[in-house]
């Protein structure tokens, strides 16, 4: 009896893995696609960058840590129709910045910084925005999308629940290939990759258009937030091994060598991170698995992958989005949370999506300031 549960553990264990390692493709097949698709950017660059980066993110948290393109720049670059070297000048500006801050020690004062509250608002905003993301993209074949969604919500209720994200995937591209509607990417056109280097008028671009309104959500969701999140999951592992300036150094090395030879502005995330360990990843295994895929795609990138990538539903896609998002956003402090604490939480949250990330972060600073400065007052009242 003993050896058949043994089993059963080794089956999930490593069902786990391989499901966690492909668990946050809902964020990161649409923008890399689109970036090929769309934008006819090489694939051997982007998925090369991806693969070296998750290989060395295996081997330096030892944790499925995700990596992820930049959601901002990314899309912007996408709707934009921007230049390969806008995307590369950007990359590289991110990379040096993350590096300014994490070995100066500004990211280490900005996360002391940072109470919970603000941090679970900054995801539940995050969160928000992905699962509306993930709807836009299940609105196109709502049955399939919502079918998808509904087994991947229910699966932690099922024996092997985590060969529910494979099953999913593999049932789409299924559907996709009987239901006789085209395809949602079209792969046939892309450039081979070659070196290539920003020109002058593509740096300044960059900076204005791209770094700038991808930092402050770098900053929270891919460093600080991700970092929160992973001494949550894995309490047993010493703490130092997610600080802030950890995730910082990891990005900001990343994109500044990889993003010179086609690789796009990648990062962490939290809510990669949330749904990698909601299918099962927790270990070095699954970025293994990811990057290891990732360079293959790189290496024999060719006609026969390019239509089986495009093979996988927009909608199944978009259930993934949504089930990251709703992981993401999701906190127990929502039960068992202060008033004060839900108040920063809600507000914070609130500001991040009609504004911006940067100003909910300001916004939630300036509540737990006035919170602090009101104790003070009581204490010295009384």
């Amino acid at each position: 009896m003993s050896s058949k549960h043994n089993r059963f553990d080794n089956i999930n264990h490593y069902s786990g893995e391989f499901s966690g390692a492909f668990a946050d493709l809902g964020t990161f097949l649409p923008l890399a696609l689109g970036l090929i698709a769309l934008n006819q950017f090489s694939p051997r660059g982007i998925f090369m960058g991806f693969g070296l980066f998750a290989l060395f993110t295996a081997f330096f948290y030892r944790r499925p840590i995700p990596v992820q393109p930049m959601k901002v720049i990314t899309a912007l670059v996408i709707a934009q129709g921007l230049s390969p070297g806008m995307l590369q000048a950007s990359g590289i500006m991110m990379g040096a910045i993350l590096l300014l801050l994490a070995y100066s020690g500004a990211i280490k004062w900005m996360a002391r910084q940072l109470s919970p509250a603000i941090s679970i608002g900054i995801q539940l905003s995050i969160g928000i925005q992905l699962m509306w993301m993930g709807g836009n993209m299940m609105s196109q074949t709502w049955l399939v999308g919502l079918s998808a969604f509904a087994l991947l919500f229910a699966s932690k209720y099922l024996p092997l629940r985590y060969l529910a994200m494979p099953f999913v995937i593999i049932s789409g591209i299924i559907w996709q290939l009987n239901s006789g509607t085209e395809p949602s990417f079209d792969l046939s056109n892309y450039t081979p990759w070659q070196w290539s280097w920003p020109s002058l008028n593509e740096w300044s671009s960059a900076a204005g258009l791209l770094v700038l309104p991808q930092l402050a959500m770098t900053l929270t969701n891919a460093v600080i937030a991700t970092s929160a999140m992973a001494k949550d999951k894995f309490p047993q592992d010493p703490q130092d091994n997610f600080a802030p300036e950890r995730f910082a150094k990891s990005s900001g090395w990343a994109n500044l060598l990889l993003a010179p030879f086609g690789a796009t502005a990648m990062c962490h995330g939290a809510g990669g991170l949330a749904v990698q360990h909601h299918f099962g990843a927790r270990t070095w295994l699954a970025p293994t698995i990811f990057g290891s895929t990732c360079l293959l795609l790189a290496a024999f990138w060719g006609q026969g992958i390019a239509s089986c990538l495009s093979l996988i539903p927009l909608a199944v896609l978009g259930s993934l989005l949504a089930i990251a998002g709703t992981q993401l956003a999701w906190s127990k402090r929502f039960i068992d949370g202060k008033p004060f604490c839900i108040f920063v939480i809600l507000s914070t949250a609130a500001i991040c999506l009609l504004i911006n990330t940067a100003a909910g972060l300001i916004a939630g600073f300036a509540l737990e300031l006035g919170r602090r400065q009101w104790h003070l007052y009581s204490d010295l009242k009384h």
